[in-house]
């Protein structure tokens, strides 16, 4: 199912890369991500790239070393897949980073790009599965239709619509053998927690439910992490949540049995088959820092694999048993390495420099320790100028993974504190669950404890500490401007949410189910909470300046809502500064990216003297 959140993660020059700054050249540095493989054809492989300056997709023959750009857009692609024979590869074209469009397919070796299922209209994308056969299930969500699943069988002409729901539903999986389809959805109204049906292919019918949402009186959420790759096989690999935190089961919906596995580590599990589905190649996030493991199915043994210390974004288990990740941590930029040794993809260019180690910090807040990450620049003494530099999600947390925003932050000489606010994940359901309601204002009750340790601890300058963030965290920085208007010197805002029943009514399908979920109702249904929770409300009570970048095609923040925020402070001459740019909920473009972190410090050094 598509994720119903508010997030946001080298053109040539001229210029010697000496007498370009190390902040610009973290940007510029060529990145790749984890390579995808065709399950049949593990040769041929996919990966995203900045190598032309924009976030590209690239097919890779890992045979013959040979790699292509396979979408060239102004705005970037990077939602694809390859078909399992490798032949083909699937890739998501929708307008300026709208994210409404439809799928597209191109030949492995390059060709036309053709509509892959042209009796679909554009949509917001919610899965997608390809089987070995040739069948494909699709999923769609509009404003018109809400969630519609279609399956379009090995040899037939035109999908049949086989689900249709006005509550958030995805595609979860295909079986190997096409036989079987999971299906994500959240019928019961709560979209923060998924359920999960089986439904048989050959006449749709439903095989089984999973259902721990209990008639709506337990919070616990499943997702579907994978049927296992094994034609005849229908064990489904399945996340829950019924010991406080995620953790995999395997359940067979055709047995009806459930399976629970002996993995005991303190953090939150994920899980993914080995190719064989003897095994499962085992992610496990705890305290911001990623370990991987591999669990024996028939034995329960566990085993590690040896990572090191730091952030792990993905990783798949190959053919050979090997392990290939894309790791990095807040000092060392990104790169996929592979158990097998040495490093799987390693693009040509100057590499990233590096930045500062993260330090990790505990704070008590008023509903439990509190964890936050600090990072400063080298041999410098506090009190420093310090942002606060807030996730988005919310349904997110930060992590010791390298991030060229904060590390420009760094070198112009500030502290950067990260936090992990109740609703952040990695720290059980019941922290993530906390933000209820009351939303926003949970949030920056423990922004503001993590405040007061900077501030006591000698690390933060008070008079110079700046709140910031991306999407939520963008919505976060108005609503702590207005509420908490003597804490902070000044406030920088990407995509934000600052008006929030405009927001409401303008933003995609899917994030008003995730809003009626977090509210408990809609605008009209509980006005209160949406006023109390939303920027607007306290526009006027800002006190400093307030800087505010917007795409001009955000699904997720929309336009209007923010320009009714600008309005107002525009209305009492209140100083702020507004960026436009032509994407949606953040660029894919590398010089776009450089340009707004250049703006966001030239405003704070402006403005903090």
């Amino acid at each position: 199912m598509s994720n119903p959140e508010r997030t946001t993660d080298t053109p040539a020059t001229d210029t010697p890369a000496s007498a370009t700054p190390a902040w610009e050249q973290r940007f510029r540095a060529p990145r790749v991500s984890l390579p995808d493989w065709a399950e049949e054809a593990p040769q041929r492989a996919l990966f995203v790239s900045n190598a032309t300056g924009t976030y590209e997709l690239y097919a890779w023959d890992r045979e013959t070393g040979e790699q292509r750009q396979v979408t060239d857009r102004a705005n970037g692609t990077t939602d694809g897949v390859l078909t399992p024979d490798g032949e083909s590869i699937w890739w998501f074209s929708d307008s300026d980073g709208d994210e409404f469009g439809v799928w597209m397919r191109q030949p492995f070796a390059g060709g036309e790009d053709v509509p892959a299922v042209p009796a679909l209209e554009a949509s917001y994308p919610a899965g997608l599965a390809l089987g070995l056969d040739g069948t494909l299930v699709i999923g769609r969500s509009t404003d018109d239709d809400g969630s519609t699943i279609h399956l379009l069988r090995a040899g037939a002409a035109d999908p049949v619509e086989i689900y249709r729901h006005r509550e958030s539903a995805g595609v979860g999986d295909l079986s190997h053998d096409s036989s079987l389809i999971a299906v994500e959805h959240t019928e019961h109204g709560d979209a923060m927690h998924s359920s999960l049906r089986v439904l048989r292919t050959s006449d749709t019918g439903v095989v089984a439910e999973l259902d721990d949402t209990r008639g709506g009186t337990a919070e616990l959420g499943l997702a579907v992490l994978g049927f296992a790759p094994v034609d005849g096989d229908t064990r489904l690999l399945v996340g829950h949540q019924r010991r406080g935190r995620w953790e995999p089961m395997i359940w067979d919906p055709v047995a009806g049995t459930e399976t629970e596995l002996a993995i005991d580590l303190p953090g939150d599990v994920s899980a993914d088959w080995y190719p064989d589905g003897s095994a499962l190649l085992i992610g496990h996030s705890f305290e911001a820092r990623d370990e991987l493991w591999r669990y024996e199915i028939t034995t329960s043994l566990l085993t590690r694999v040896d990572t090191p210390p730091g952030s792990v974004s993905g990783a798949t288990a190959r053919p050979d048993g090997s392990v290939e990740y894309l790791w990095s941590s807040a000092a060392k930029p990104p790169v996929v390495r592979s158990t097998a040794g040495g490093v799987v993809l390693d693009p040509p260019g100057a590499k990233a420099p590096d930045s500062v180690p993260v330090e990790t910090v505990w704070v008590d807040g008023p509903a439990g320790r509190i964890h936050a990450l600090v990072q400063r620049p080298e041999n410098t003494r506090g009190p420093l100028p310090t942002v606060f530099e807030i996730h988005g999600g919310p349904t997110h947390h930060d992590s010791d993974v390298f991030t060229s925003g904060t590390a420009a932050w760094v070198d112009h000489g500030f502290a950067v504190v990260r936090v992990n606010y109740r609703g952040s994940t990695g720290y059980g359901r019941e922290w993530t669950d906390a933000l209820k309601h009351r939303v926003g204002l949970i949030e920056l009750e423990d922004i503001a404890a993590v405040r007061e340790w900077a501030v006591t601890s000698g690390l933060a300058d008070p008079a110079r500490i700046v709140l910031s963030g991306g999407s939520w965290g963008g919505y976060l920085t108005l609503l702590g401007l207005g509420t908490q208007p003597d804490a902070w010197a000044l406030g920088l805002a990407a995509v934000p949410v600052a008006d929030y029943v405009t927001a409401y009514h303008d933003e995609m399908e899917a994030l008003k189910a995730l809003d009626r979920t977090l509210f408990g109702g809609t605008p009209e249904e509980v006005p209160d909470r949406f006023r109390d929770s939303s920027p607007l409300t306290y526009v006027d009570d800002v006190r400093v300046p307030v800087y505010i970048s917007a795409g001009v095609n955000d699904p997720r923040c929309p336009l209007q809502q923010i320009d009714n925020y600008v309005d107002r402070l525009a209305a009492r001459d209140a100083v702020h500064e507004v960026y436009r740019y032509d994407a949606g909920h953040g660029s894919l473009v590398v010089e776009e990216r450089i340009k707004q972190v250049r703006l966001e410090i030239d405003f704070a050094q402006r403005h903090l003297g």
